[in-house]
C-alpha cells in the first residue's frame, strides 16, 4: 500500500463505492423475446403437430431398427402413419410423448459412485474410520 498515496486510495475507493452502489440501484431491464414461426416449423392443425411428433419418433435409430426387425421398412411405416385417422394419430402421438428418453444407466451409476467417494473423503477428513464387513 505504500506505493499508492493516501488521496489516490481514498478517491479510488470512493469512485468504486459510488459505481457499485449505482449498479445495484439501477433497474434491470428484461423482457420476453417475441416468438416467430419459421417456415420449417409451421403447424397448421393438431393433426400436423401429431404427425410431426410421430415422424420424429420414427426417425430414431432404435425405433427404425425395431421396425426393420419386424420386417417393416421406414417408408411403409411413414405411409401407414399418414393413412391413420385423426383419433388414431393423436393416440399414437400421445403415447410417444409419455415414453422415457431411455439410457443405459451409466450416468446414474457414475453419480452413485461419486456420492460414495465424496462420503469416504469427508469421513477421512473427519478422521473417522471406515470399516466394511
Amino acid at each position: 500500500m505504500a506505493c499508492f498515496p493516501r488521496p489516490l486510495r481514498f478517491w479510488t475507493a470512493l469512485l468504486l463505492t459510488t459505481y457499485w452502489c449505482g449498479v445495484h440501484v439501477s433497474p434491470a431491464l428484461a423482457g420476453l423475446a417475441p416468438s416467430r414461426t419459421s417456415g420449417l416449423t409451421q403447424v397448421a392443425s393438431v393433426r400436423d403437430a401429431d404427425l410431426i411428433a410421430v415422424q420424429r419418433v420414427l426417425e430414431h435409430e432404435v425405433v427404425a431398427q425395431k421396425l426393420r426387425d419386424y420386417g417393416v421398412s421406414p417408408e411403409q411405416a411413414r405411409l401407414r402413419v399418414a393413412s391413420l385417422s385423426d383419433a388414431e394419430l393423436h393416440q399414437l402421438a400421445s403415447a410417444t410423448k409419455g415414453l422415457p428418453t431411455g439410457g443405459d444407466g451409466v450416468g446414474a451409476l457414475i453419480s452413485v459412485l461419486i456420492i460414495i467417494l465424496l462420503i469416504i473423503v469427508i469421513l477421512k477428513l473427519l478422521n473417522r474410520e471406515i470399516v466394511i464387513r
